[in-house]
């Protein structure tokens, strides 16, 4: 049976798998009804057009959160923003109603800090955009100065790929060095999802390698349109959760964190 994987506050993950970008509650469906629980709606972004309104957006929370089990629920819709400000953030969330929210951009730290004090249940995501330095290398002291420095404000990180053609900071469908990454895994306290070029091709030895919390996907899932694909959500979902199995239960090469739970709900 496939264990439900949800970020609660205040409590460890293991086996988390997310698919970004949503246009309709069609396209909502596909994802959930592939074994995938977490879904991201990017807005408000710098570089992408959004894939969804804001008003839309809301009303896709609203019937995610009110899926019964015998259908695709439990479902968590998980808002990503470039936002900077703690008021910015709030009021999105609040628009949306949803409990979880993902931050992609260069947030400082005091907006963390104030965003954290308004909304103490919001479970924070804090992205980890990995990029290389002018000597060719990664960003990979900055990121952990990053973890050192926003530990006790969030929830959980999620590393991607920044893409320096387009300034993009994910949904490049770009890999890193995935050593980058396991060494973030290492570093953090708190729970670490990869993303970054992952596909149902590679998500499997991707885990294996980084030993994530979770694993996130968008550009991976997509058909020619740009709409999720039936056939490679269910099979990224597969592979991720071969992968998980491995690694979350009895394993204890990775770190304690990552023993398996399965909330009963998500906020």
């Amino acid at each position: 049976m496939t264990t439900v994987i949800l970020p609660r506050r205040g409590r460890p993950f293991c086996g988390l798998v997310q698919a970004a970008g949503v246009h309709d509650a069609r396209e909502a469906l596909v994802i959930a009804q592939s074994g995938i629980r977490c879904i991201g709606l990017p807005l408000r972004l710098p570089v992408h057009t959004e894939d969804i309104t804001e008003h839309d957006a809301a009303a896709l929370c609203r019937m995610l959160q009110t899926l019964p089990p015998s259908a695709a629920g439990p479902v968590c819709p998980v808002c990503i923003t470039y936002l900077d400000t703690a008021q910015d953030i709030r009021d999105l969330c609040r628009m949306l109603g949803t409990a979880h929210v993902q931050l992609h951009g260069g947030i400082p730290v005091h907006q963390l800090a104030a965003l954290r004090a308004m909304m103490p249940g919001l479970y924070i995501i804090k992205s980890l955009v990995v990029r290389q330095t002018e000597t060719g290398k990664d960003n990979l002291e900055e990121l952990t100065g990053i973890i050192d420095a926003t530990a006790q404000l969030v929830d959980a990180y999620i590393t991607d790929t920044h893409d320096p053609a387009s300034g993009a900071d994910g949904a490049t469908g770009k890999t890193h060095d995935w050593r980058t990454s396991r060494a973030l895994v290492r570093r953090s306290p708190l729970p670490v999802i990869l993303a970054g070029g992952l596909t149902p091709q590679n998500v499997r030895q991707a885990v294996l390698t980084v030993r994530p919390a979770g694993v996130d996907a968008h550009t991976g899932l997509e058909n020619p349109a740009g709409r999720k694909d039936p056939a490679l959500c269910h099979e990224f979902a597969r592979q991720a959760a071969a992968a998980f199995r491995q690694i979350c239960n009895g394993d204890t090469a990775g770190s304690g964190r990552s023993r398996l739970e399965n909330p009963s709900a998500f906020r």
